[in-house]
């Protein structure tokens, strides 16, 4: 899975308004904290509203707020404010995308995919970030020495011409 830009700083200005409640918070104050472009910044934040994420309110006492608690706001809630569904295959759902012959079993493989990828985007929180209080799921998974460690690349043979 690639975790985009865009999703990262989405959830990382969440966390910002997150630890501000029930303050708002101005959008100058989360990109200095964050290092986020304030016109990149206005740019998601737009987007995290339309998906009724947060809130704003211009003026003196303005600034950002969650439109939930953020116990109610999952990380997969914030990928599909900002990119859409979790998991798409050329643009579309596993579920809507069929194949035939050898590749028919390549279908399931998405599906559980996104199923394992629901499994863990789901079930954190922005509260769950903002108070390092991750699920023990979470501390589980990433005490296997193996997820520290990037696989390599698959190695190309040089071409004979």
């Amino acid at each position: 899975m690639h975790v985009t830009a865009r999703v990262d700083h989405a959830v990382r200005i969440l966390l910002e308004i997150a630890r501000a409640q029930p303050d708002a918070v101005k959008a100058e104050t989360i990109a200095t904290a964050q290092g986020i472009s304030p016109k990149i910044l206005e740019s998601i934040a737009a987007e995290l509203r339309r998906a009724d994420l947060v809130v704003s309110r211009r003026g003196p006492d303005g600034g950002y707020r969650l439109a939930r608690p953020a116990e109610g706001i999952s990380v997969a809630d914030v990928i599909r404010a900002v990119e859409g569904p979790l998991a798409s295959v050329r643009g579309q759902r596993p579920e809507d995308v069929e194949y035939s012959g050898v590749a028919a079993p390549l279908q399931r493989v998405w599906i559980a995919l996104r199923v394992n990828i629901r499994a863990v985007l789901e079930q954190v929180s922005i509260a769950d970030i903002a108070q390092d209080e991750l699920p023990e799921f979470i501390t589980g998974l990433t005490a296997d020495p193996g997820a520290w460690t990037r696989r390599p690349a698959p190695v190309v043979p040089a071409s004979g011409n």
